[in-house]
C-alpha cells in the first residue's frame, strides 16, 4: 500500500513538473518558433499585450500577414520596426540587413525604397509556399487605423532629426500620432522625438538596470521597456513612483508572464500570449 501511495505521490510529481515546464518552455525557444495557435495569459490582470513585430509566433515577424493576425486578435497593440533607406524614405523590417531573413547581403540603409519593396522572400523558419515582402511605414500605420490597435513603433539604428519627424510626419498623417508609442534602444532617436514633439508617448529599451538607464528616463519623463529578465517588483516600483509606465520584452512563457504581472508591468510585449 505505502508503494502504491509513494508511487502515485511520485506520478503527480512528474505531471506537475511536465505541466510547468510546458508553461516556461516557450521563454527559452529560439528566434521564429512557431506556435499552432495564441495562448493566454491565465491569470487575472490589468495589463496589456503588445504582439511583437506582429502576431509572430503565427507568421513571419514584420510582414503584412503578422500585422494583419495581430490586428484581428485582442492584443492592445502592435509593435513594428521602422528604419530609413538609402534614399531617405521608410520601410518595417528589424535587422540592419536581410541575411537572417531573406538569406541576401543587402543592407537596409544601403539600398534604395523600391528595390526592397520588390523583393519577395519566404518564410525562413516555416515550411511554407507563402511570399513575403518588407512593409511601408503607411502599410503598417493602416493596419493599426483599421483595427484601432495603439503603434507601437520602434526607431531603428541612428536617427537625424529630420529623419525622426519624417517617420512622425506619416503617422500624423493617418491622425494616429496620439496612438503611437515610439520605443527605441537609442536615447538620442528618443531625445530627438521629444526635441521635436515633447507629447510623444515614448519608451527606452534596456538590456541592462544601471543609474544611468534610470536616470535617463526619470530625468526624460521617459517610460521604461525592459528586457524581461531585468523586471522586479521594486524597480516597477521605482519607475511607478517617479511616474513612468513599464513595459517588458519578450515574454512568451507563461510562467514568466504571469511573474510579469505579479511585478505589476503595464505592458507584455509577446509573440504568443494574448
Amino acid at each position: 500500500m505505502a508503494k502504491s501511495i509513494l508511487s502515485g505521490i511520485v506520478g503527480w510529481i512528474l505531471a506537475i513538473a511536465i505541466w510547468l515546464g510546458g508553461l516556461a518552455l516557450p521563454q527559452l525557444l529560439p528566434k521564429g518558433t512557431r506556435y499552432s495557435g495564441t495562448r493566454g495569459l491565465w491569470i487575472e490582470r490589468e495589463v496589456q499585450t503588445v504582439a511583437h513585430r506582429g502576431l509572430s509566433g503565427l507568421t513571419l515577424e514584420n510582414t503584412v500577414q503578422a500585422f494583419e493576425l495581430a490586428g484581428q486578435s485582442e492584443h492592445y497593440g502592435i509593435e513594428a520596426d521602422v528604419r530609413v533607406t538609402a534614399d531617405g524614405r521608410y520601410i518595417i523590417f528589424h535587422d540592419s540587413d536581410l541575411e537572417r531573413i531573406a538569406g541576401l547581403d543587402i543592407e537596409i540603409e544601403k539600398t534604395d525604397y523600391d528595390t526592397l519593396r520588390a523583393l519577395r522572400f519566404k518564410d525562413p523558419y516555416a515550411d511554407t509556399d507563402e511570399e513575403f515582402y518588407l512593409p511601408s511605414l503607411e502599410e503598417y500605420i493602416e493596419i493599426c487605423v483599421r483595427y484601432d490597435k495603439q503603434s507601437v513603433l520602434e526607431l531603428k539604428g541612428d536617427m537625424t532629426l529630420e529623419e525622426v519627424c519624417g517617420v512622425v510626419a506619416v503617422i500624423q498623417g493617418y491622425g494616429w500620432f496620439e496612438r503611437t508609442t515610439f520605443i527605441s534602444f537609442s536615447a538620442e532617436n528618443l531625445l530627438r522625438l521629444k526635441e521635436g514633439y515633447p507629447t510623444a508617448s515614448a519608451q527606452y529599451i534596456i538590456e541592462e538596470w544601471t543609474d544611468e538607464n534610470v536616470n535617463f528616463m526619470i530625468e526624460n519623463q521617459i517610460d521604461a521597456d525592459l528586457r524581461w529578465d531585468l523586471v522586479k517588483s521594486r524597480r516597477v516600483k521605482q519607475l511607478h513612483n517617479a511616474g513612468l509606465q513599464v513595459n517588458c520584452w519578450t515574454v512568451d512563457g507563461q510562467l514568466c508572464a504571469a511573474a510579469m504581472v505579479m511585478c505589476g508591468v503595464d505592458f507584455i510585449t509577446t509573440n504568443i500570449l494574448v
